[in-house]
């Protein structure tokens, strides 16, 4: 099986080369949406019951639906594309991560909180905060 996908590669190189190419592209892309996300995020963002709703969803009611509808379709394709990323070259649990995040589900508040309170996570976020000029994420009990 290996030898049959190295061959592929080896007889598509363009196809090869441009999966890499869009592949290094999307991790750039990531990084930079992640760093701004983290930066940007209130410091109590952890802490508070809710997230806050926004008030343009509330003066645009079908606007806000269309908004949530569009963002959860995204976040499929996105969770799809990273399953298949695990098994293709490409950024899969990045992928994978990022679309997790734009779903709505029961129970994700809790995962984010308890992926946040992960020493290293908590550490690498407030590093990011910190070059923001921001101050550190305050994290619940």
């Amino acid at each position: 099986m290996l030898s049959q996908t190295l061959d592929w590669i080896a007889a598509h190189p363009f196809v090869t080369g441009a999966v890499l190419v869009v592949s290094l592209a999307l991790a750039l892309i990531y990084g930079a949406v992640i760093y701004v996300a983290i930066g940007r995020m209130s410091p109590d963002y952890f802490v508070r019951d809710e997230t806050s709703s926004s008030t343009w969803r509330q003066r645009y009611p079908l606007l806000g639906v269309v908004a949530l509808v569009l963002k959860n379709v995204f976040g499929v394709v996105l969770v799809l594309m990273g399953i298949a990323l695990l098994f293709l070259p490409g950024q899969g649990v990045l992928t994978l991560l990022i679309g997790i995040s734009l779903l709505d589900f029961p129970g994700k508040r809790n995962l984010e909180k308890k992926i946040v309170r992960t020493p290293t996570v908590h550490k690498t976020m407030d590093a990011i905060r910190r070059r923001a000029g921001q101050p550190p994420l305050v994290l619940p009990e």
